[in-house]
């Protein structure tokens, strides 16, 4: 990916990564216990980083993640009693314990769409998993599929993997261990989002293993606008309104249309226009006060 601005210096702390939207600090200190995880307001679409940046958005992404850590059961990275996070980023950035990343991402479809959907015109299968003939965009599964990916280098696009070759990368205890606490953390969040009038279609979890205990641990960003997608339910439910409506997702996919209607790909993307970034905002937003019942955290 190209573009990415120069990350933020922060007293305290030493710059060692940036993702698409994360970058990672670790005490300037030396120890190597903790990591600070600082959800940038930076957004990428088509392997570009965007100007101008989603002011706010890093405040959303952080607060949905921290919501949904305190409701799933499973340890994860965040440690309470580690560093103080920096005033400079206070609100959107996470002290976590450092992990041993593991090379797979854990991706779980409830419905068939996006790069799955895709797959499965051409061969009828997700990853290796055999479905129905005859599904349209956007069906829902009878059960949840899971159909991890890959982890690419920065700039490069994750690689669909079946099964059996993530055990071949993690090894079958981790990989079914993995694979296990992916779809169960998928259930219990697709149930609670239903009673929040939302269908939550797709999504993809991280872990790591805690080099101590040797522990599998729950990472990185969860079930935010970023890393899933969810429709609107009565919209969704609605015959009489066209494709695009139904699956109108809460996150960039605003950004995605307005680039594939002004921009042919070639050289660098055009500047998102003020009216583009203020609805992508806005959607980040309304999937946080629907999903938490609770005030979005305010521009700082």
């Amino acid at each position: 990916m190209t573009n990415l601005s120069a990350p933020l210096a922060i007293p305290g702390w030493e710059h060692r990564y940036s993702g698409k939207v994360r970058d990672l600090y670790a005490p300037a200190d030396g120890s190597d216990s903790h990591l600070l995880v600082v959800a940038s307001d930076r957004i990428s679409a088509f392997d570009f980083a965007l100007e101008p940046p989603i002011t706010g958005k890093g405040e959303v992404l952080t607060a949905l993640s921290e919501w949904w850590f305190d409701r799933i059961r499973i340890r994860n990275h965040l440690d309470p009693a580690g560093p103080t996070v920096p005033e400079a980023v206070r609100g959107r950035a996470m002290v976590s314990r450092r992990l041993n990343m593991l090379p797979v991402e854990c991706v779980v479809r409830g419905a068939i769409t996006g790069s799955g959907f895709a797959e499965y015109e051409r061969t009828g299968a997700v990853c290796g998993i055999e479905l129905p003939e005859h599904l349209a965009d956007g069906d829902l599964l009878e059960t949840p599929i899971y159909t991890p990916a890959s982890k690419a280098p920065l700039g490069e696009h994750d690689e669909n993997i079946s099964f059996e070759q993530s055990v071949e990368v993690l090894g079958r205890e981790t990989a079914e261990a993995l694979r296990d606490a992916s779809i169960r953390i998928f259930t219990e969040a697709r149930d609670l989002a239903a009673e929040r009038g939302l269908v939550l279609a797709d999504t993809k979890f991280e872990f790591g293993v805690d080099p101590i205990s040797g522990e599998i641990v729950l990472a990185d960003e969860v079930l935010t606008s970023d890393s899933s997608r969810y429709w609107d339910a009565a919209a969704y439910l609605d015959p009489t309104l066209p494709r695009a409506e139904r699956l109108a997702s809460f996150d960039k996919q605003i950004v995605r249309d307005w680039l594939s209607a002004h921009w042919d790909r070639t050289g660098e993307p055009p500047v998102l226009p003020a009216e583009i970034v203020d609805r992508t905002l806005a959607r980040y937003r309304e999937l946080y006060v629907r999903l938490t019942g609770l005030e979005a955290p305010q521009v700082s």
